[in-house]
């Protein structure tokens, strides 16, 4: 289960597409779009994160901070960033410590298949650091404006 609205946003350490490491305690004073996502360059993976790239401006204009995190290396990142021409920072959670800490890991299905992994969920943090919403089982078309229109509401 996620942690719900209404908590503290627990801080953490990771590296950004450059290997730099990024607090989520660094951005406080501004609101943040803190997004979990399986994998990079997948479809529906590339469909989110191209819908953030698009509407960025508008997170821009409100202040907005937006986060990608998903177990990709930080290489991986970087390319999935230039491939996508993608604006906003992408955070490597390989040992998916952050995914577990939000409660966005564990036991998923694929063609029969299960496996352990990321479950697609959007957390909105104030500029205080507190979980505002939660957006569980995103689709990934059109989140961003369902993110965008919450931010209108919540922040």
């Amino acid at each position: 289960m996620p942690i719900p609205a209404g908590n503290p946003a627990p801080d953490f350490i990771l590296p950004d597409e450059t290997g730099a490491l990024r607090r989520l305690s660094d951005f406080r004073g501004q609101p943040v779009v803190l997004y979990f996502y399986p994998k990079d360059d997948t479809p529906g993976c590339t469909t989110e994160a191209c819908n953030f790239r698009d509407g960025y401006g508008d997170y821009q204009r409100a202040g907005v901070v937006i986060l990608g995190v998903s177990p990709d290396s930080p290489k991986k990142h970087a390319k999935f960033k230039e491939k996508y021409g993608l604006p906003f920072t992408l955070l490597a959670d390989e040992a998916h410590q952050v995914c577990a800490l939000y409660g966005v890991w564990g036991p998923k299905k694929f063609m029969g298949r299960q496996y352990e992994g990321v479950y697609r969920t959007t957390f909105l943090v104030d500029a205080q650091g507190k979980i505002v919403k939660v957006f569980e089982n995103v689709k990934p078309d059109g989140h961003s404006a369902e993110v965008l229109a919450a931010l209108q509401t919540n922040t």
